[in-house]
């Protein structure tokens, strides 16, 4: 938003006072006692105020924090956000009021596209659909018998990305691009636990350069503010659709590819002998009478390969980057690997083992959550939240940092500090079932079924990469600032290129 032209401005406002006069004011239920909030234009409300405030807004949250409290209101065009920012309130309406507070805002019509209508876990109004749709993937992939099974593909991955880093220091002078590495390592994880195949490195990049193109298409835009702007982006919808339509015939083909496999095993004999996908063939979905259509399969695996992907790389780099500040933090990670691993790989069995190891993991999701804002709540009727009325169409953002660095709940939170959760120092239910101090995959009804592949992802292939290599900020970049910015998920503003030097 904050990259409008002035002129897209001035004739959007003009636009919007004319839309204005011919509709009138809208109707607001007077009735309603909404947080508080800065005041807004007639009809865009906050929106442009928010465009056009010089910064971000991950940054900006803090600044109304100040002003309004830690809960107050932006009216964005058609659309109420209401920001919440503290733990208080935030166990309030995750855990005290987890079922009032369960569903999904309305998608915007590009999101609708890619969601099949909300036919996907993440996006599913909060009912028997939503049910249906997690049970299946809570039980039938992410829970621990079904984790254990795909430990053979994730040997294979964790090896394939050890040769890649090792391949292009050499050809680079020791120089390796931490996030393009670690992104090919977690997506090909994840498609080998989508679909059960094993694929050619090409292949692995071709499909994952398609998911990053469906990303992009999912940005937030004016027009999901401002509906009326529709028009002025007609030449987007089309390539929406392209992308929509080159997802579709990419996914079909690996659908169909696992569904000949499962008629003969003799196709690939090294396939997988399990995949999420086998689990969505036949899947009996409440308040449905027929399983998953092809594009609703090509949804829901979708789903599961990006929604573990960019969280699980970015996280890598955050960690990389802090391993590089603290030489002694990657010496007591690499000590503690030796002396509990000795000289085999690391793999996905010895993580509980590894105390400081998990310990780095939990300091890393505390300062470096994938995102700033869980994913968007919705009332499933008015309700109430600090004394506040919440109405069911309003967006219910929850703000993570303000939680995570709270000095009446951490000592220096400031500080990055692994040491603060070995056995005698502070403590963090990253659920937030025993209280909400850090909740990096969100709590309550909606927590990320993900959550236990996504830390054993980042202490697996944080291990990996310590045991291999020692770490080192490339001599041709500046020093290391942890200046942040929002792609998807909360990234490294400037990219972390390392220096590796392999490990005797």
């Amino acid at each position: 938003m904050a990259d409008l032209s002035r002129f897209f401005v001035a004739s959007s406002l003009a636009v919007s006072v004319v839309v204005f006069l011919l509709l009138g004011f809208r109707r607001r239920r007077p009735s309603l006692k909404l947080p508080p909030g800065p005041a807004g234009w007639p009809f865009v409300g906050n929106l442009f105020q928010i465009a056009f405030a010089g910064k971000p807004m991950i940054h900006l949250v803090r600044d109304l924090r100040l002003r309004y409290g830690p809960i107050f209101t932006l009216r964005m065009g058609v659309r109420t956000l209401i920001v919440v920012t503290s733990p208080e309130l935030v166990h309030e309406a995750l855990i005290e009021k987890g079922q009032l507070f369960a569903s999904r805002p309305a998608e915007s019509t590009i999101r609708a596209v890619f969601s099949c209508d909300k036919f996907t876990v993440n996006s599913a109004v909060y009912g028997p659909e939503w049910r249906s749709l997690r049970r299946n993937m809570v039980s039938g992939m992410l829970s621990a018998s079904r984790l254990r099974e795909f430990h053979p593909a994730r040997v294979s991955a964790m090896d394939r990305f050890v040769q890649r880093l090792r391949a292009e220091a050499e050809a680079n002078g020791g120089a390796v691009w931490v996030l393009r590495n670690a992104r090919f390592a977690v997506f090909a994880i994840l498609l080998s636990m989508t679909f059960g195949v094993t694929l050619e490195e090409d292949e692995i990049v071709r499909i994952d350069e398609m998911m990053k193109r469906v990303l992009l298409c999912i940005s937030p835009r004016m027009d999901d503010y401002l509906p009326f702007l529709g028009p002025f982006y007609a030449k987007h919808q089309r390539k929406v659709l392209q992308v929509r339509k080159e997802q579709v015939e990419t996914v079909t083909a690996l659908i169909n590819r696992r569904r000949a496999i499962l008629n003969d095993r003799r196709i690939e004999p090294h396939a997988a002998p399990f995949s999420y996908l086998d689990s969505l063939l036949d899947l009996k979905v409440d308040g449905r009478d027929c399983a998953p259509s092809e594009p609703q399969l090509v949804t829901l695996c979708s789903e599961f390969i990006n929604g573990g992907t960019d969280t699980t790389s970015t996280a890598i780099e955050w960690a990389m980057a802090r391993i590089i500040d603290n030489p002694n933090i990657q010496a007591k990670l690499h000590e503690e690997i030796v002396a509990t691993v000795g000289d085999r790989p690391v793999d996905d069995r010895d993580i509980e083992k590894l105390t400081y190891l998990q310990a780095f993991v939990k300091e890393l999701l505390r300062k470096h959550p994938p995102t700033y804002f869980s994913l968007t709540h919705a009332a499933v009727e008015l309700a109430k939240l600090g004394g506040y009325d919440i109405p069911p169409d309003a967006n219910l953002e929850l703000f993570l940092p303000t939680i995570s660095e709270d000095p009446r709940l951490w000592s220096n939170p400031l500080e990055f500090n692994p040491d603060r959760f070995i056995t005698g120092g502070e403590a963090a239910d990253i659920t937030g079932s025993a209280g909400i101090r850090m909740i990096p995959f969100g709590a309550g009804r909606r927590i990320c079924p993900g959550l236990a592949m996504g830390t054993t992802h980042i202490g697996l292939m944080v291990a990996r990469m310590v045991q291999a290599f020692e770490w080192q900020l490339h001599p041709s970049e500046p020093k290391l600032d942890f200046m942040d910015k929002v792609e998807f998920t909360i990234v490294m503003k400037r990219r972390l290129l390392a220096l590796v030097k392999p490990r005797n």
